[in-house]
């Protein structure tokens, strides 16, 4: 069973003379354990995909299912419950707390989760070793260089042991070292079978995955698999 579907998925923004369509009837699958690039032009419609389909907006029209859950049409407090034990996000910004040292910063999801502290605080540090900060646990964001606070961010979403981690433009602010370095963290927890979804307007970073669906106008104007990655 695909642990995304996609049936019909339509938003539109605004009404009569200036809606915009920005997702017109996208039917797509995404099996477990998949790396997936969603890749498009500023205005495409890639982003409201992702936002769509990781449940942090509503379709006008079609369905979202998530493991075979209409996850459309479960109210905020189901569609909360659901997206914060399956998905975890990353974000171009990096949403860091600017005092907060790394560790806190990753222990915060479990905190909101009700989860003990001891136990927060060795899930946090698993997930900050799992991208390779073991050794920054008290820095502070602007002690860490972007891609540092990228990987600290993706550690964030890593801690609630999701099924699937989703990206929206996840080496937008970073040079082309850091980007590397970063996207070579999202392969390595693709290793472990964790499906990777991210958004990206940069064919060099979409090589990176495994599976590269192109949108334009709203719609899927190719979806082609790639036999290996990138390094």
């Amino acid at each position: 069973m695909a642990i995304i579907q996609t049936q019909d998925l339509t938003k539109v923004y605004g009404k009569g003379d200036t809606a915009v369509v920005a997702l017109d009837h996208v039917n797509l699958a995404i099996q477990p354990g998949e790396f997936v690039a969603v890749m498009g032009p500023s205005g495409c419609g890639k982003s409201t995909l992702l936002h769509l389909i990781g449940g942090l907006d509503r379709p006008s029209e079609g369905r979202v299912l998530l493991d075979g859950q209409d996850v459309s049409r479960l109210n905020d407090r189901q569609l909360a419950h659901v997206r914060n034990k399956e998905i975890g996000f990353v974000f171009q910004m990096f949403n860091l707390l600017p005092r907060t040292p790394a560790l806190r910063q990753v222990e915060l999801p479990l905190l909101y989760a009700g989860i003990g502290a001891r136990e927060r605080h060795k899930w946090a540090r698993e997930a900050l070793e799992a991208v390779e900060l073991g050794d920054r646990l008290g820095h502070k964001p602007d002690e860490l260089s972007g891609g540092q606070q990228q990987r600290v961010a993706i550690a964030r979403a890593l801690v609630t042991r999701p099924s699937i981690i989703m990206a929206d433009e996840p080496t937008g602010n970073l040079d082309s070292r850091s980007g590397a370095e970063v996207l070579r963290i999202f392969q390595q927890l693709n290793e472990q079978k964790i499906t990777i979804i991210f958004v990206t307007h940069d064919a060099e970073t979409a090589a990176y995955s495994r599976r590269i669906i192109r949108i334009r106008d709203g719609l899927i104007e190719r979806d082609e698999a790639r036999p290996g990655r990138a390094s």
